[in-house]
């Protein structure tokens, strides 16, 4: 069933478009398939640009003490489109072993209701970016009818971003806004585990991703904008503190279920609720405990829970040169009360295009539900009050993804 490179090129890239929207601050994820790709050398780049319509209503500013926002509170806009690239050179040596280099975004989130909302208090913009470099390798043998598979890499990562929120009134002193920047970086590693059998077309891979520990991430507090009333007001101020990326499982199946038919799925697990409260401390205090309730300047508030995506679909090839697929995706939304990350349905679709056998080109669409739910206050794990500040609602609200891709292989 020699289709499988023709399809399988097809589903891949419309099941990632279907994940775009996925929960944390996931944007392009993990992903290593240009790994098992038959050919002794093969380089792609892939695009994908993703467009959330989340908005807020019945917004209600529960803590006028730190601002008092004038603005609407029905219909604000929340979400940012944004765009993921994502690049990789694979490298077969000898018959055996496969390695790989990459370049992705894999972490990342923009929402940008700005100042005149009612909830400008709890954010006006927050946007973070990522870039990781990774490598990978794997080592293949012979088992059965087809082939045994291990493999393992290092990554490494960039993290920084910044978010601004009404801080105090307006005043002679200023607008009263705030703002934190933040970077930071760190390194992970990867091992898994797949079989293949290529006359069926079949492959099933289990990869383990772990966290990244972003032990020293620093940055700045800018309160220059308020009034000069006493600790980190009215100033500038460095500050410091840690977190880590959440470690991720995937399990991915692909098999031929008819002559140029293809099945595939994928169940995956990341570990966002390692992100709850996330404190901040000025410089001056390193050495002491920077805790929620020890030297704490200011956090970064997340409360996620765990995240799960599961997806599944079909793919067929018409010719030599044609193929597509087709997927749904559901995605559990990381918020719990707390934010605005409820689950997502999208249903996505890919084609691509094969002049030769040494080019292939894609494009993929996606289009999805982001389902409903409100934010208010909850009580973290820390027995801490969090989200007291602002509550509002939102409703279902549409995901749209378009995703553009070039392989070459020699």
């Amino acid at each position: 069933m020699g289709f499988v490179r023709f399809v399988s090129a097809a589903l891949l890239s419309s099941a990632a478009v279907g994940a775009a929207q996925a929960g944390g601050l996931e944007r392009g994820g993990y992903n290593v398939d240009l790994l098992f790709n038959p050919a002794p050398f093969a380089a792609e780049a892939t695009g994908t640009y993703v467009m959330p319509q989340r908005k807020l209503d019945n917004v209600v500013d529960t803590d006028p003490l730190d601002g008092t926002p004038a603005g609407p509170s029905q219909g604000v806009k929340d979400t940012e489109s944004y765009f993921s690239p994502r690049l990789g050179l694979k490298v077969g040596i000898g018959e055996q072993v496969d390695c790989l280099v990459d370049y992705s975004e894999p972490w990342g989130v923009h929402t940008n209701p700005g100042a005149n909302w009612a909830g400008a208090n709890h954010n006006i913009e927050t946007k973070v970016n990522s870039h990781s470099f990774g490598g990978t390798c794997s080592y293949k043998m012979q088992a059965g009818k087809g082939q045994f598979r291990v493999l393992g890499g290092v990554f490494y990562q960039k993290l920084e971003g910044f978010k601004e929120r009404l801080v105090t009134p307006a005043s002679p002193f200023g607008n009263g806004v705030g703002r934190l920047d933040l970077k930071g970086s760190g390194v992970g590693w990867r091992v898994g585990a797949a079989y293949e059998v290529p006359e069926i077309a079949f492959r099933a891979s289990l990869v383990y991703n772990s966290r990244v520990k972003l032990d020293d991430v620093t940055g700045t507090l800018d309160l220059s904008r308020n009034p000069p009333v006493g600790g980190p007001l009215g100033k500038v101020t460095p500050v410091y503190g840690s977190a880590e990326m959440p470690e991720t499982v995937e399990l991915k199946l692909q098999s031929g279920i008819a002559p140029n038919w293809l099945a595939f799925g994928s169940v995956k697990w990341v570990n966002w609720s390692i992100l709850q409260s996330i404190p901040f401390c000025a410089e001056s205090t390193r050495g002491s405990p920077c805790t929620t309730t020890n030297n704490r300047e200011t956090s970064l508030d997340l409360m996620y829970r765990d995240g799960w995506t599961v997806s599944g679909g079909v793919g067929h090839k018409f010719n030599e040169q044609w193929s597509a697929a087709a997927s749904l995706t559901w995605d559990r939304g990381t918020s719990k009360g707390f934010g605005h990350q409820a689950d997502s349905w999208t249903l996505g679709g890919g084609v691509a295009y094969t002049p030769n056998e040494n080019v292939e080109m894609r494009l993929s669409g996606a289009l999805g539900i982001l389902t409903s739910g409100e934010s208010g206050a909850i009580v973290g794990d820390d027995g801490l009050i969090y989200g007291d500040d602002v509550s509002y609602t939102f409703g279902n609200d549409l995901v749209g993804a378009l995703s553009a891709s070039m392989k070459v292989r020699w």
